[in-house]
């Protein structure tokens, strides 16, 4: 059974830093973090670290943000530097499993981004 469980979100003053963590990453799938602002429905792309561990990044957080994965705890870390009140909203690991043509989801973690 696939479960992807977020941790580490917070509230953090602007120009603050986090580290999320999401669990139960297996080596052989790409993972993705989006983001939920508030009030709004959709969930944005922000990054992603393929299996092979290379990483792809949204213009908004590139420079600032940094995916990561440790496959030996099936883990993959979200380091958030600089931070703005606009990343605030929550955060959502996720992971579509080609095996079985199904996207899975974390519950998410909120991140508050304010002075």
């Amino acid at each position: 059974q696939v479960q992807l469980v977020e941790a580490g979100g917070g509230l953090v003053q602007p120009g603050g830093s986090l580290r999320l963590s999401c669990t139960g990453a297996e080596d052989i799938w790409n993972i993705d973090w989006y983001r939920q602002a508030p009030g709004q429905q959709q969930r944005d792309w922000i990054t992603t670290v393929f299996s092979d561990g290379s990483t792809n990044y949204a213009d908004s957080v590139k420079g600032r943000f940094t995916i990561s994965r440790d496959n030996a705890k099936k883990t993959v870390y979200l380091q958030m530097d600089t931070l703005r009140p606009e990343d605030t909203g929550i955060y959502y690991c996720h992971a579509f499993i080609r095996t079985v043509r199904n996207h899975y989801w974390g519950q998410g973690t909120q991140v508050t981004v304010s002075s």
